[in-house]
């Protein structure tokens, strides 16, 4: 049965989706195509009408995990969401760039060039809302900001502590605004 142009574009996005949430929650090696299929409704044996192999789901999964976040609007915001508690426990739908940062280092060239792709997205997103008296000087804001948030969310995902965990939240959310803050007051009135 031929399936309409429509359908197969709902299908890759459902497994791609799908792929998204299972890499984040469980990562890359330990969940394998037939479960991504399984949990995009899908049977195993018409992956390779979507997809060449699992490298090339992984490169569109990272592209869709990333592309998905939403974009920060109010910096404070943002920074109270994403070094939350709730971020931390939410691994399946939380940021991609946390959750596979570290597997992407080995990946296959096209997975480390959607997160290439992603972190200059995201570092150019921040840098339109960091304070800053120049372009370079916002931009050097985003990049230690967005380096920060991600590695204080990696620290906290990590223990098995949940006093520390959420000391590192709240301590990183502190020194964060505390810059931004000094960094604003030091903008020419």
């Amino acid at each position: 049965m031929r399936v309409s142009r429509e359908q197969v574009v709902e299908n890759r996005r459902k497994i791609v989706s799908a792929a998204g949430r299972l890499f984040r929650e469980r990562g890359v090696e330990a969940v394998s195509v037939a479960e991504v299929m399984q949990a995009a409704g899908l049977t195993h044996g018409g992956f390779y009408g979507y997809f060449d192999s699992k490298d090339d789901l992984v490169a569109a999964a990272i592209a869709g995990a990333l592309a998905s976040a939403p974009p920060p609007g109010d910096l404070a915001a943002y920074l109270a969401t994403y070094l939350s508690p709730a971020h931390r426990d939410d691994r399946a739908r939380g940021c991609a760039m946390a959750a596979l940062a570290a597997e992407t280092v080995r990946a296959p060239d096209a997975a480390r060039a959607e997160m290439t792709a992603g972190l200059r997205r995201q570092i150019d997103t921040l840098a339109r809302l960091a304070p800053g008296v120049d372009a370079a000087e916002r931009r050097r804001a985003a990049i230690g900001g967005w380096a920060a948030m991600v590695g204080a969310l990696i620290l906290a995902r990590v223990s098995d502590d949940e006093a520390l965990s959420v000391e590192v939240l709240d301590e990183t959310r502190a020194w964060l605004e505390t810059r931004r803050e000094q960094d604003a007051r030091a903008l020419p009135a």
